[in-house]
């Protein structure tokens, strides 16, 4: 008897042991895994240059492993990850929680926009002999302007000489083209980030008036004399398009056709692939506009005048008042156009009109000014253009008169359907403003 005790005092003793050992692996399958803890944003933007600290919630967070991944690379191990962007786009940045009980992860899509993409540019002609012209910035997310901003991202660089006037810029295959009047360089900067990328240098012969893309490797260069073809991978000029000289302003290309605006000839419309003349629009001295039909449009005398792109017909509409031209101290057209809508400012002689007129395939739409800008403020420069991004119409102007009142500037924004004025930033300074650049 004494043997089969013992014996069950053993087996006694081997089930509790187990029932021990049953229930330390219950209490480790018990451990609570990480959890995605409530609402959180995931989305966000940034701009190149900028930080971002991201901070995700997790539930039963406690003794877990993080793991953070940005476009596919393990970037680190903490709770928390500053994303410091190093190249514009959107980004996919993913975070794990991890402990014995199980995981959970957050993945964030964050756009980083170029340093100078969330906006645009505001090229000023600067004050003839006492500074180069300058390029400005508008931030669509702070709703201000910034100042000088080409020499502040590249500080060995500069646009003199002082005689010279910064006059047009455009974006062309994601880069920034800065086209400089009376001896001033033309330069090339990427459109995003504004670093210079090329230049043709100032020169006392140079007198550019503007830029125009024709292909990946082409492009065209307006001048006080005649149009020059430019090489864009050495940005180096080849020589003038035989049969066309005097002043040239601007021009644009749409389909197999470049449109010309020429002081002696009106318009010119060259073939795109050969350069040879296709047509002459005489007379003509304002342009040019581009509604959503492609169809061009341009202004001279007290005629508006429709170009089809295609047929090169033309058609022409009553104005109701003179269309002026800018040869006199050359600056870009003072005419633009929304998706099917044509703004064109009624100037003076040598610019400084304060009205601004619509054309909606309506000839009653010319009877009354669309805009009248606010009192003792005239146009400088282009003075208008459409915003593509908030579908404005972006005017600035200058108090009327001269010397000191030339310091007054302001930056408008008009609704292309109403003609109301939505938002107005002052600013002081001798800026001269040419025209509005948009990616």
């Amino acid at each position: 008897m004494r043997l089969n005790f013992t014996f069950f005092k053993q087996l006694f003793l081997l089930a509790f042991a187990v029932t021990i050992v049953g229930c330390s692996n219950d209490d480790a399958i018990l451990i609570n895994p990480p959890s995605v803890e409530g609402s959180q944003q995931l989305q966000d933007t940034i701009t190149m240059g900028e930080s971002f600290l991201l901070s995700p919630k997790f539930s039963n967070a406690e003794n877990s492993i993080f793991e953070w991944i940005v476009d596919g690379e393990i970037v680190g191990n903490d709770s928390t990850y500053v994303f410091i962007p190093q190249t514009r786009g959107t980004h996919q940045v993913s975070v794990q929680a991890k402990n014995e009980g199980g995981e959970a992860s957050l993945t964030y899509d964050i756009h980083t926009w170029g340093a100078f993409e969330n906006g645009f540019y505001l090229i000023n002609e600067g004050w003839f002999g006492h500074g180069t012209g300058t390029v400005g910035f508008y931030r669509y997310d702070t709703q201000k302007m910034e100042d000088s901003v080409f020499v502040k991202t590249n500080p060995t660089k500069d646009l003199y000489p002082l005689n010279s006037t910064l006059q047009f810029g455009t974006v062309y295959n994601e880069k920034l083209y800065l086209v400089s009047k009376a001896g001033g360089p033309v330069v090339v900067s990427d459109a995003y980030s504004l670093v210079e990328e090329q230049r043709i240098p100032s020169n006392s012969g140079n007198n550019w008036r503007a830029f125009v893309g024709v292909s990946e490797t082409q492009g065209l260069l307006s001048s006080s004399n005649g149009i020059h073809k430019v090489n864009l991978e050495t940005l180096v000029v080849e020589g003038a398009i035989p049969g066309i000289s005097g002043q040239i302003g601007d021009m644009v290309k749409v389909g197999e056709y470049i449109f010309v605006l020429s002081q002696r000839e009106g318009v010119i419309i060259l073939n795109a692939a050969t350069y040879e003349v296709e047509k002459r629009i005489p007379e003509m001295t304002l342009g040019f506009a581009k509604t959503e039909d492609n169809n061009i449009w341009v202004a001279g005398g007290t005629t508006l005048v429709k170009i089809n792109p295609s047929t090169l017909e033309t058609e022409a509409i009553e104005l109701g008042f003179k269309a002026n031209s800018s040869w006199g101290a050359w600056h870009p057209g003072s005419i633009t156009a929304s998706a099917n809508t044509v703004f064109i400012a009624k100037n003076g002689s040598f610019g400084g009109g304060n009205e601004i007129y619509s054309y909606t395939n309506d000839i009653a739409s010319l009877q009354n000014p669309f805009i009248k800008l606010p009192e003792a403020e005239v146009l400088y420069g282009a003075g208008l253009a459409f915003n593509p991004d908030s579908g404005q119409l972006v005017v600035r102007t200058v108090r009327d008169g001269w010397g000191e009142n030339f310091s007054y500037n302001k930056l408008h924004f008009y609704n292309t359907a109403s003609g109301a004025l939505e938002n107005t930033i002052g600013y002081e300074g001798y800026y001269f403003p040419a025209s509005p650049v948009f990616h």
